[in-house]
């Protein structure tokens, strides 16, 4: 075998290839890509996450229209009554939070006219003014037996006088009752649905109870009311 001289070898380590190197370019090349993804991703994050407010947005828009649009319906609701009587005219503050089935036909009926030219056909001194479309005594019976035996009622501050209620009876919605209670009466959630009280014209109130009334506590002479105002405010 022939023998490989020293210069041959020095010469074959030469011809050897050291590491190959990166050029400029497929750095640059590399970097570019490098950029564009992190660029690609920051773009898909701001899209989702700026969706994602929209749409919190959206929502809460929509609960806000919703809130506007219940607040304008509860708005809508007159709060007042102004009753023009026979003797003058009573502002009552209608209790929509309190009574609110009351109060809508309560409204529906002053709206339709149903309460013009209501009577008074119960008045008993010191305890309650009755009207209504139908003369009954209804609840003003229990109360007309212990007019006769008691004068001095228990006051309390849920039961004052001038309050404006209905009877808990069931009736037909066109004969509707009408009460204003001229005392405290201590058992008054008992008997009535008290949807309202008197704010003006107490002293026309008092003067529809000192009316001459007969031995059932029907006025002798006609009084009533001859129609009925609603009103947002007083």
């Amino acid at each position: 075998m022939a023998r490989i001289k020293p210069q041959a070898l020095l010469q074959q380590s030469k011809k050897k290839k050291g590491p190959s190197r990166i050029s400029v370019t497929t750095v640059i090349l590399y970097g570019l890509v490098v950029v564009v993804m992190v660029f690609f991703l920051f773009a898909t994050y701001r899209h989702w996450s700026h969706r994602s407010i929209i749409q919190e947005e959206d929502h809460l828009s929509v609960l806000e229209g919703d809130k506007s649009i219940g607040d304008a319906k509860k708005s809508d609701v007159p709060r007042y009554a102004v009753l023009k009587t026979s003797k003058g005219l009573v502002t009552v503050e209608l209790y929509k939070e309190g009574s609110p089935e009351v109060v809508d036909e309560f409204i529906d009926l002053c709206q339709r006219g149903k309460l013009k030219g209501m009577p008074f056909h119960h008045v008993i001194k010191n305890f309650v003014i009755q009207g209504g479309n139908i003369d009954r005594p209804g609840a003003t019976e229990d109360w007309t037996l212990r007019g006769k035996h008691n004068h001095h009622l228990d006051t309390s501050v849920k039961h004052e006088a001038f309050m404006l209620g209905t009877s808990k009876e069931k009736h037909d919605k066109e004969a509707f009752e009408l009460f204003i209670t001229t005392a405290p009466i201590p058992d008054l959630n008992e008997k009535l649905i008290v949807f309202g009280r008197v704010i003006r014209g107490e002293d026309v109130v008092q003067e529809i109870e000192e009316v001459d009334t007969d031995e059932h506590y029907r006025p002798k002479s006609s009084i009533g009311i001859i129609n009925v105002t609603l009103k947002h405010k007083v």
